[in-house]
């Protein structure tokens, strides 16, 4: 399954469901798909997003170039794959748009 994120802040963004689900329950959302937030919720989600990405996954303090040269081994992080999420949450939070999702490819 693929959930895709709308908002009218940002173009939409279409991430795995197993993902979804999970960045949506570190939101504090009860993880139903299709669903939406407000956007006076927004920011409240967005700060509980961060504190939990922080806490099961500690931002690494490597160089630039030593992440790049260490890609080949280390498997794509909750964080990275949460960043276009985190992009829309807050594009929406300072334009005060609310934000929505669906099951499904986004409309082309």
């Amino acid at each position: 399954m693929l959930v895709t994120f709308h908002s009218k802040a940002w173009s939409s963004i279409t991430l795995f469901g197993g993902v979804a689900v999970t960045l949506l329950k570190m939101m504090g959302h009860s993880g139903t798909v299709p669903s939406a937030l407000l956007a006076a919720d927004i920011p409240a989600s967005l700060a509980r997003l961060q504190q939990a990405l922080d806490a099961t996954e500690p931002q690494p303090r490597q160089s630039v170039d030593a992440e790049i040269d260490d890609a080949k081994d280390v498997p794509v992080g909750l964080r990275l794959r949460a960043w276009p999420l985190i992009q829309l949450l807050s594009a929406a939070a300072t334009q005060e748009c609310d934000v929505m999702w669906e099951a499904g490819h986004p409309v082309v």
